[in-house]
């Protein structure tokens, strides 16, 4: 059986099988199906539900297809729920597996990839943090880290949020003075920056420690970082002593600081989990029909911090059931530890126990605690899971009435599903880009948050410009990709930071693209410029409408609008801090960090570099006639 992160592991081409209806009821349904299931092995793989459109309704695994499919034809023993998939399926795709544990992570998989209603989905907009170590560096990085694997070293996570690896992050620049800083900086240093001077670095950029010293350094946060928290106490209790002997008592109190913080940490744990290692633990909670799984996470019996997921399309299916979905996709992206830890066991247990075991690479146990102190970590996830979800229905059930209000107030068509809010932001001009921020009923969704590059630079410095530019890039390919507006990716309202001239602007852009039907609002600070509370809505039918200081819908609208200033105004700064950075060296071919390092050491500065003579170039130390030559050309065509 070839592994689950093969790329070759599965072949669609294979074992595609697909029919064709167009009666929308649901004995085209089960026609469908059953020409299907005509051709279907005996033998594991994943199924697909289509629509008469072709898009994905449902996604399923199976031991044997045939049997399982042919499940869906028997429609008076189906949940209502799966009755309603049935009646809308047009056609089926068909994916053939060496084993059901293939089966499993395969389905995982694409209901990741096309989040169809009918299953249930883990609705989490943000991925995982973790620390990375890089190891491709004589002087090695510890850095945040989210997304693809590209660079080489050692992840440790995941983290439950930003703020725990942050946290964790100065932990380590305190305990084992690592640098955090990029390549780029590094190179260039001549002297130690101030965390140097504030004990949180071993400057190894002005060679204040050899690569020796450090190496050990990257070992003891390694060691740390896995587990062996009591060694390293161990080590730096010794070496304390050691340089008071010595009577070198600056040296032992750099120590004895760096003992503080592990005590520290090791204190601040919210869970003790000493002697659990790497595991994960899960509890659900259940009411009024929503569901709520709670995790925290343990490595090397350290607690990394606990996040609360709220999975969706939950109706009419049992608690196992979901734990089982949630746990297949929330591994696709997270490496499984050797132990989870849950309150009860999902479906399929020991089917899920071989999948993430084929996953991780090892064994992978999934225990459902019944005596000792496991059952208490369970208790406290159990308890964390009830307040969770107890605070996010108080808080939809208080947003329901916020929208309803709104509808009535704004004369809107219904409660918004999609709201887009958009602001701009630029410093007289510069790095001037746009930003569109997404909320519904549920919240704020942050994985379809946009940032637009403003591409025209005589416009930078004008907002309605920028705001135009914006406007043609989304709404003109929304119009090209979904003029049908079937991917629910159109909003139902638009909010735009401004008046009435910025109201009939925006407007006046999407009726030039022929989109006359999106409902927009204006947000102007109103009369008393720049005070909360007297901001006035601007309505596209001339109507203005205040809002009382402590009214609920007030506090809404503020809150989408500030959510979308602080969206702006981070990507603004992240921008500007990126090109503040960035040399003319890093573009020259050829040109790495040590030659960019010698350059800018005997030049001072990149300008200097670029107006220097050919002979000047060449007497930079390390750099030979041919970089040189390399160099002049580059700047001088």
């Amino acid at each position: 059986m070839s592994g689950p992160q093969s790329p070759d592991r599965f072949h669609e081409d294979k074992a595609t099988y697909t029919v064709t209806g167009s009666q929308p009821d649901i004995d085209a349904g089960v026609e469908a199906i059953r020409t299907v299931l005509k051709t279907l092995p005996i033998r594991p793989g994943v199924y697909r539900m289509h629509d008469a459109r072709g898009d994905v309704l449902y996604v399923g695994k199976a031991r044997a297809l045939k049997n399982r499919v042919a499940n869906y034809t028997q429609v008076d023993r189906l949940p209502k729920r799966l009755q309603r998939m049935v009646a809308q399926t047009r056609s089926m795709t068909i994916v053939t597996t060496n084993s059901e544990a293939e089966a499993l992570l395969l389905e995982a998989q694409l209901i990741k990839r096309y989040r169809p209603p009918y299953n249930v989905l883990l609705r989490d907009d943000k991925s995982f943090p973790f620390i990375l170590l890089r190891d491709d560096h004589a002087f090695p990085r510890v850095q945040k880290h989210r997304g693809a694997r590209k660079y080489q070293g050692r992840y440790y996570g995941p983290f439950a949020s930003a703020g725990s690896v942050t946290r964790t992050i100065n932990a380590l620049q305190k305990l084992f003075l690592l640098r955090s800083c990029t390549d780029s900086f590094f190179a260039n240093r001549s002297r130690p920056c101030l965390l140097y001077q504030i004990k949180r670095c071993s400057a190894p950029c002005v060679d204040r420690i050899d690569e020796a010293g450090y190496a050990e350094l990257v070992r003891d946060a390694q060691d740390f970082l896995g587990g062996k928290s009591t060694a390293v106490q161990k080590k730096l209790g010794a070496a304390m002593q050691q340089a008071s002997d010595a009577m070198d008592f600056e040296q032992a109190a750099v120590i004895r600081d760096r003992l503080k913080a592990l005590t520290f940490i090791q204190g601040s744990q919210a869970i003790n989990a000493e002697g659990l290692g790497d595991a994960d633990i899960f509890a659900l909670a259940e009411k009024g029909g929503a569901m709520c799984i709670q995790a925290f996470f343990i490595r090397g019996g350290q607690n990394w911090g606990h996040r609360s997921f709220f999975p969706v399309h939950t109706a009419d299916v049992v608690t196992e059931e979901v734990l089982e979905s949630f746990m297949a996709q929330f591994y696709e992206e997270v490496p499984p530890p050797r132990l989870i830890l849950a309150d009860r066991q999902p479906a399929e247990c020991e089917l899920m126990a071989l999948a993430l075991s084929e996953r991780a690479g090892g064994k992978v146990r999934i225990e459902v605690p019944q005596r000792g102190e496991r059952t208490r970590l369970i208790k406290q996830a159990q308890r964390n899971a009830v307040e969770a979800l107890d605070r996010r229905l108080a808080e939809t059930t208080s947003q329901g009435r916020i929208l309803d209000e709104m509808v009535e107030t704004f004369g809107l068509e219904g409660v918004p599903d999609r709201i887009e809010i958009y602001d701009n932001s630029h410093i007289q001009g510069a790095h001037a880009l746009g930003a569109m921020v997404v909320a519904g009923p549920e919240g704020f969704r942050k994985n379809a948050y946009r940032k637009f590059n403003i591409k025209n630079p005589e416009i930078s410095n004008d907002d309605f410009a920028m705001m135009r530019e914006m406007f043609e890039r989304r709404f003109g390919r929304a119009a090209r990709e979904d003029p049908d507006r079937d991917s629910g990716e159109w909003p139902d309202l638009v909010l735009i930071d401004g008046g009435k001239g910025q109201l009939s602007a925006a407007r006046g852009i999407l009726e030039d693209l022929g989109i006359e039907d999106v409902c927009m609002i204006g947000v102007a600070k109103g009369p008393h410029h720049g005070r909360e509370g007297r901001e006035v809505f601007h309505l596209m039918d001339g109507r203005e409408i205040t809002f009382p200081l402590n009214h609920p819908v007030l506090f809404y609208l503020q809150r989408l609008r500030d959510e979308a200033h602080r969206f702006a105004i981070g990507a603004h700064r992240a921008k500007r801090s990126k090109a503040i950075t960035v040399s003319s060296l890093d573009e020259v071919p050829g040109i790495g960090p040590a030659r960019k390092k010698a350059l800018l050491m005997h030049f001072g500065t990149a300008r200097a570099v670029r107006d220097a003579a050919l002979e000047d170039l060449a007497k930079a130390p390390g750099v030979s006639k041919a970089v040189a030559q390399q160099v002049y050309d580059y700047f001088h065509g």
